[in-house]
């Protein structure tokens, strides 16, 4: 793999702020605590394997019923599958948010930590969770890892790795530090806004920069016609 000019990262971030401004306001807005950090954690549980509509759905029902890690630790977990059922692998998603809410009530007294390495412990909470709680719940910079994060990175030929967990160990390495809040956003924007069509992808990248990565294989390769 032929070493990275960093310049060609600053110059896509930069691209990309401008094509969606909206993900510098938005994380500028969690970082202010629009979101206390347990309802990030559990809203994040609820967000996997599937789509940020069922998420919303799911969340909104969710806190409406239990507003409170205490009320969710002693809630019944019928109620909890019930009321989050359209967010996917209800059973297992329950399963999870009860263990960790009776985890915090007993261990951190009823407040979530903040420190990644006790994130992970939690049952149901992997590196991009932990990462969204810290990002999104205490303004914390770091990495949030998902599809379009790792896709977008591999297609770009910034890294080459194969799991979420190499990437994000990659992008922390490789991304200035000064963008790790809004990177996350900008891939999934990307991403959401082409379909990871060609000629949708030109649009956003720039006729110059989108020509400069297409002459990398896996690049063009991991586009649509």
């Amino acid at each position: 793999m032929a070493k990275l000019d960093r310049r060609e990262i600053e110059q896509v971030i930069e691209r990309l702020l401008k094509q969606f401004p909206d993900c510098r306001e938005e994380v500028m807005l969690w970082a202010e605590g629009r979101e206390p950090p347990w309802r990030v954690l559990i809203g994040t549980i609820l967000s996997q394997r599937t789509r940020d509509e069922n998420t919303a759905k799911a969340t909104a029902k969710l806190f409406s019923k239990y507003g409170s890690i205490k009320r969710l630790a002693n809630a019944p977990l019928k109620q909890i599958e019930k009321l989050i059922k359209i967010s996917g692998p209800y059973h297992q998603k329950a399963h999870n948010i009860k263990k960790t809410c009776q985890i915090l009530m007993k261990k951190y007294k009823g407040q979530v930590p903040s420190l990644y390495e006790e994130l992970v412990m939690l049952p149901g909470v992997g590196h991009k969770t932990a990462d969204c709680v810290l990002l999104y719940g205490y303004g914390r910079a770091c990495i949030p890892i998902d599809t379009h994060c790792h896709k977008i990175s591999n297609l770009l030929g910034w890294i080459k790795t194969k799991t979420h967990e190499k990437t994000r160990e990659e992008l922390l390495r490789i991304v200035p530090k000064r963008h790790w809040k809004v990177i996350n956003c900008l891939f999934v924007s990307l991403g959401q806004a082409t379909r990871y069509k060609r000629t949708l992808f030109r649009g956003y990248l720039g006729e110059k920069l989108y020509y400069k990565y297409a002459k990398k294989k896996q690049f063009l390769n991991g586009l649509k016609s």
